[in-house]
């Protein structure tokens, strides 16, 4: 099948560039220059309005575009700070002169993600929201990414300072599967993970061109996962900023030694980039960044079985079980006190008591005499602080070379790499150290087509279960058998003795953990190394071994040209394959290949009817070797209700497929007990949840409660397994631009979700002769879907507004759920309400500058695999001033995340984020 595609994209690319040499060539070139000062001004979009066919001015202000259709055609130049200027080409023509007026022009942005095609960003058919270059270096976040959360209807969920998640429009998770990133056309997702890492093999600041954000079902043309949006970044060409640039930050985080002593971090990157000649320029990026992580310390209480915080203390509940303590995780296989008399009992010797050992003594006594209770303990656990590696890295390396074959077709070989240490909130949370990633690509693009092939290829490194990590360190320095046998004679000794049950299971746990390894001690460091150096399964460790890849094929070629521009029409096709290789520490391929292969193909089809109405149609077709193919449609129209005033209206679908984990995934986790299982029918086979009845989570809490067996209610195992999530997304939307001073942007959304995909959990076979210590009973999570439809809507409002050096800009946002069935896990995971507000000047006394952003979100009730629990409202200031040394194209930056350093969390379990100051200095060659 692979040679197969592999002729195909030959034959693709052969067609493709036979078509675009053989076509009639124009070239026009120029210079454009500023009105006012007769500057030249780099960086100018440069478009043949209605095609794919783009340039950009140079560092000297030129351009030279190949229009390769017939004439006549407009060029459009546009600019940011400038007004956009369309000019008429009928012949080719060189060295034209165009003069931009500066002006505060809002909504001339140029876009790309919303239909493949530039447009004006006020005549975008679906909602988009863009960070440019200059934005990028004015913004008054710690970095690009960071920044994204103050996009309209965007919030992030931070689990570590170089891990973050970019959600929109609910459903948020620490590992996004809902919400497509790609990097220069590459889906940078961790292949064996389903989800970016954050931003560990993304872009630098000083390599971004724009940040395009598709909120919303986005699969009609981007595939599989784009069910709640879709984030396109894109990198610098060489061609267009050639030059050195380079940053280095320095800042301290910690200032109130409230989690960690004060400590610094550091974030530095260069860039260089050179036009070796009219054909062939390269480029080089690196950064690196290291910092004293945010600490997970939500020692409060948690229900792991009814999945909700919990009163008590380790001194006053036996069964504590601490959100950010782990190898505490009550386990269902641990033995009830009076469980543990019965036993004593049954095995002793038919001898005088006087002649037993005194523990079994004491033991036999006491249960006779009814002081030993039916409950269990959970063991002592280890904060998280003493088990994850906290010295957070991000090294990131990319490095591109671009060859010109002719005007209009550019070759492009392409690698990215990065590499880091995180934390990671899964089920569990994970240590990442040296995870790192690495993209190779190869693409070949013209005005009208590009084809591209790269892999993706993902190494796990050192990383380790923390929560594994904490069982396995308990149970080398003392089994749990010897553990619970030493609590439940010291408990008895002390019941016998006249002590109250809680100053008993003090004295137990006291005795039982005697000895036990300090975090500061050698046979503490001695277990931890051991067991992060051995990996999951038979090798009794905690440590991952994951080396999956992905390789994807893709294709696109734009008929507009061909077709007099009377309608604009593209078409494209893409091919991937799934490698995944976890040596069974992740996936279920201990002992075998699991590769998954997927295809898919696209057409647009759209057209301007007079001068006030657009339509746009598109159609997807995707296939995975597992499931069923689909089709996904989607429909759109913009109209005109005065000049830069549109009314869009849209239909669209979107659909993802199973993650590779939700389709293989064979893990223990949550100290082992429970276990993580794919939705496939080979594991309803494998751990015969069909022919023996596995019961659901609520009837097997009030089986705890009651003893009743009669209570338990046998959860319905559908043979078939999981299939893909559908969502059916409708948009009514208004943009408008009011003078050249006023933005306004609003939409309101409807979806509907048919085969929602979420998890359950369930139980096999339970012994309910033993209320609140089940043993034997085994816990399973598992992916399915959902039977009932689900719902949810919301709407948002931006405002922008500029007036001469001062801009002032905000959104809100609102997003509701509709009922879920509550045998599933609920995972909407969004504030109701949430809005920004910015206020930032440019060169406000000579060439200072600065921003200030004020971000605000509503409470609301997390729930994931890991905990449940509410997370408060928040407010949080990130704030910067800038000062710009022309004569050096330099920039110093003051800044502040958090500036008034009231810590927040953004999900149950994640660490509080308290304030980051820095200093940065910036050095461009094409700064202005």
């Amino acid at each position: 099948m692979q040679k197969v595609y592999t002729y195909c994209c030959l034959s693709f690319l052969l067609i493709a560039f036979n078509s675009v040499v053989f076509a009639q060539q124009i070239i026009v070139s120029g210079l454009v220059t500023e009105q006012r000062t007769g500057n030249i001004i780099p960086d100018v979009s440069v478009i043949v309005k209605g095609t794919l066919t783009a340039q950009k001015t140079n560092n000297a202000g030129r351009f030279s575009i190949s229009i390769p259709q017939k004439l006549p055609v407009i060029l459009v130049f546009s600019h940011i700070g400038y007004g956009a200027l369309e000019r008429e080409i009928i012949s080719s023509e060189r060295n034209i002169a165009i003069v931009l007026e500066p002006k505060a022009i809002l909504g001339q942005e140029v876009v790309i993600a919303a239909s493949r095609v530039p447009e004006r960003i006020l005549e975008s058919p679906v909602s988009v929201e863009r960070l440019g270059a200059v934005g990028v270096r004015e913004t008054a976040a710690p970095s690009f990414y960071d920044a994204l959360a103050n996009m309209k209807g965007v919030e992030l969920s931070i689990q570590s300072i170089t891990f973050k998640s970019v959600n929109t429009r609910g459903f948020n998770s620490n590992g996004n599967v809902r919400l497509n990133q790609w990097v220069d056309g590459m889906d940078n997702q961790a292949p064996g993970l389903n989800f970016p890492v954050g931003n560990i093999v993304g872009l630098t600041d000083l390599d971004v061109e724009s940040v395009e954000l598709l909120p919303g079902a986005s699969s009609a043309l981007y595939g599989s996962g784009g069910t709640n949006g879709t984030l396109l970044m894109n990198s610098k060409s060489p061609f267009n900023y050639p030059g050195l640039s380079a940053y280095f930050k320095a800042g301290i985080n910690h200032v109130d030694n409230r989690q960690a002593k004060a400590s610094p971090w550091e974030d530095m990157a260069f860039r260089y980039a050179r036009v070796v000649n009219k054909k062939f320029a390269f480029k080089l990026t690196a950064s690196y960044l290291q910092a004293r992580d945010w600490q997970g310390e939500n020692y409060s209480n948690f229900n792991r079985i009814a999945r909700e915080p919990k009163q008590g203390t380790r001194v006053s509940d036996p069964l504590f079980d601490g959100v950010n303590i782990y190898g505490d995780e009550p386990n269902t296989k641990y033995p009830t006190l009076n469980q543990i008399g019965a036993l004593v009992k049954s095995r002793a010797p038919q001898v005088p008591a006087q002649f037993l050992p005194e523990p079994f003594k004491s033991i036999i006594t006491a249960y006779e005499g009814g002081l030993l209770p039916n409950t269990s303990a959970t063991r002592t656990g280890y904060a998280e602080s003493d088990l994850v590696d906290y010295g957070a890295k991000s090294i990131k390396t990319s490095g591109a070379l671009h060859y010109k074959l002719n005007n209009s077709i550019e070759a492009i070989a392409q690698a990215n790499w990065g590499t880091g240490t995180s934390v990671y909130t899964g089920t569990d949370r994970y240590s990442l150290r040296n995870f790192n990633i690495g993209q190779y690509k190869l693409e070949l693009r013209g005005d009208d087509f590009f084809i591209r092939g790269y892999t993706t290829q993902e190494r796990s490194g050192r990383a380790y279960n923390a929560t594994l990590l904490a069982t396995l360190m308990n149970e080398g320095w003392k089994p749990s058998s010897t553990w619970f046998q030493e609590y439940t004679a010291a408990y008895a000794s002390a019941r016998l003795q006249g002590a109250e049950d809680a100053q008993a299971q003090g004295a137990a746990r006291g005795f039982a953990d005697r000895d036990r390894p300090t975090p500061n001690s050698p046979l503490f460091g001695t277990l931890k190394q051991k067991i992060t150096e051995a990996t999951i399964g038979p090798a009794n460790g905690a440590k991952f071994n994951d080396k999956s890849n992905l390789y994807h094929y893709e294709g696109i070629y734009n008929f507009s040209g061909a077709l007099d521009n009377a309608v604009d029409l593209i078409v494209g096709a893409s091919y991937r394959v799934f490698d995944l290789n976890s040596g069974g520490t992740l996936f279920d391929d201990l002992n075998k290949d699991l590769t998954i292969k997927e295809y898919g193909a696209y057409t647009q089809l759209s057209r301007k009817l007079g001068e006030k109405l657009k339509l746009t149609g598109s159609v997807r077709f995707d296939k995975n070797e597992n499931f069923e193919g689909r089709f996904t449609p989607r429909f759109a129209a913009v109209y005109a209700v005065a000049a830069n005033n549109n009314i869009r209206a849209s239909y669209q679908t979107g659909f993802r497929n199973p993650t590779n984990q939700d389709q293989y995934i064979d893990l223990a986790v949550g100290g082992g007990t429970i276990r993580l299982i794919g939705g496939l029918p080979s594991f309803i086979e494998k751990y015969k949840l069909g022919a023996n009845p596995a019961y659901i989570a609520a009837s097997y809490r009030e089986l705890l409660a009651t003893g009743n067996p009669a209570v338990l209610k046998t959860y319905s195992v559908n043979s078939n397994g999981i299939k893909p999530e559908r969502v059916q997304a409708f948009e009514l939307g208004y943009k408008g631009l009011f003078g050249d001073k006023l933005l306004l942007d609003t939409y309101g959304y409807y979806n509907i979700y048919n085969d929602y995909i979420t998890s359950v959990e369930v139980y096999q076979n339970p012994t309910p002769e033993s209320p609140a210590g089940i043993v034997n009973a085994t816990r399973f999570n598992m992916p399915v879907n959902s039977t009932d439809r689900v719902t949810s809507w919301g709407a948002a409002l931006g405002l922008d507004y500029v007036m001469n050096k001062f801009s002032l800009n905000g959104n809100v946002s609102y997003n509701e759920l509709g009922k879920i069935t509550a045998d599933y896990l609920n995972d909407f995971n969004t504030p109701k309400v949430r809005f920004n507000l910015g206020f930032a000047g440019r060169r406000i006394v000579k060439n200072a500058g600065f921003g200030v952003n004020y971000r605000w979100q509503d409470s609301y009730f997390w729930q994931s695999t890991f905990a449940a629990g509410p997370v408060p409202a928040f407010g949080t200031v990130d704030a910067q001033v800038n000062f710009k040394l022309p004569l050096y194209n330099s920039m110093i930056k003051l800044g502040g995340s958090n500036l008034l350093n009231k810590y927040y969390y953004t999900s149950y379990g994640n660490p509080a984020i308290g304030g980051m100051y820095y200093i940065s200095l910036i050095f461009d060659q094409t700064m202005r």
